[in-house]
């Protein structure tokens, strides 16, 4: 049988932090919020962004609805690419495809950037799937929908998938399908965050996530 890895995009294989955070300036301050605390908005980096602008600024969901839209014009101009690569996923995923795995994406970033990003760091030969969410951010945008999606592109069995990302709704989506979890905590979510999702492991570098997929 298969075994599936299942990445998310933003905190697991990429550094997304300068593109979101920017975008999401761009988009307070077309309804005349300005915000300069950049750090303030890294709780926008792995949830859905509808959900984020209704929970952090109190938007109503059409409201959040159109600042969504405005976000992606600042990131589908620019801000797509200012993030990197974590150092060391290049070797990581070739060394799992070498292996034997079949590795999928699995981001609530919209599909149509997600493959960009991919293409950008040449990254996207690795994946056998790539799920994201639908670009209106309605249709598909939660964890689990874009998780179910890729499990059906695939045609993976829960007990043969890990899901490896950092943020608790990566290891709350994993957990709803019976998949092995795995936390990192390079990316943007907490020790607390991670252990209270019930990831079944946690791993503070590149290399430790290397150990817990390999073991």
């Amino acid at each position: 049988m298969s075994k599936f890895v299942f990445f998310d995009l933003d905190g697991t294989l990429t550094d997304p932090g300068l593109g979101i955070t920017n975008s999401v300036m761009y988009a307070l301050s077309t309804y005349g919020i300005v915000e300069t605390d950049r750090e303030k908005l890294y709780p926008f980096i792995g949830p859905p962004l509808v959900d984020s602008f209704e929970k952090y600024y109190g938007f109503p969901h059409e409201k959040g609805l159109e600042a969504v839209k405005r976000f992606q014009t600042y990131f589908s101009r620019q801000g797509i690419f200012e993030n990197q690569l974590y150092e060391g996923i290049p070797a990581l995923l070739s060394d799992l495809k070498a292996a034997g795995y079949q590795l999928v994406l699995a981001t609530s970033k919209p599909e149509e950037f997600a493959l960009r990003i991919l293409e950008h760091f040449s990254i996207r030969s690795y994946f056998c799937a790539v799920s994201g969410a639908t670009m209106d951010e309605v249709s598909r945008f939660k964890k689990e929908d874009v998780i179910a999606h890729a499990m059906g592109l695939v045609g993976a069995l829960p007990e043969a998938c890990t899901m490896v990302g950092d943020r608790e709704y990566d290891i709350l989506g994993g957990k709803k399908f019976g998949m092995k979890t795995v936390g990192v905590l390079y990316g943007y979510g907490s020790r607390e965050e991670l252990e209270k999702a019930g990831a079944d492991a946690l791993c503070t570098t590149v290399e430790d996530c290397r150990k817990a997929l390999f073991s």
